[in-house]
């Protein structure tokens, strides 16, 4: 799959956001080595700590149905009525990623017109993995 194609499954999956509180929408598309794709969009909470974000709720669906082998993944996000030209993961959601995926694991952050491409190693460089418990 085409990162473009990617990106614009993540741009669906942010129009199901639940973002009601902060009215920043995101969504995510997880691309697995399988060809297979998970899509996630973030899903707000009043209280705020149980809020989820796009990434990991593609993540946890991916997980949860087995799967464990990720290839990349396309983010995007802004206020409701725009799009940032780069919505990156939180800290929790980075960690979350270096959990199930490798070092140079692809981040997509953009839009369909303006992907612009991280690793995993780029974005949380000095990692805590499971490799140093």
């Amino acid at each position: 799959m085409s990162d473009y194609e990617l990106m614009k499954l993540a741009e669906s999956a942010r129009e199901k956001s639940y973002s009601p509180y902060s009215g920043y929408s995101v969504g995510a598309a997880l691309l697995c080595r399988d060809g297979c794709v998970y899509t996630g969009c973030n899903i707000e909470c009043s209280t705020f700590s149980p809020t989820n974000c796009a990434e990991r709720t593609a993540i946890f669906k991916a997980v949860s149905e087995g799967k464990r082998d990720f290839e990349k993944i396309a983010v995007c996000g802004g206020r409701h009525n725009e799009q940032s030209r780069e919505c990156t993961p939180c800290g929790v959601c980075r960690q979350v990623m270096c959990e199930f995926c490798t070092p140079d694991f692809k981040i997509l952050l953009g839009t369909s017109d303006d992907i612009r491409t991280y690793t995993l190693a780029e974005l949380l460089p000095f990692s805590f993995s499971k490799e140093e418990l």
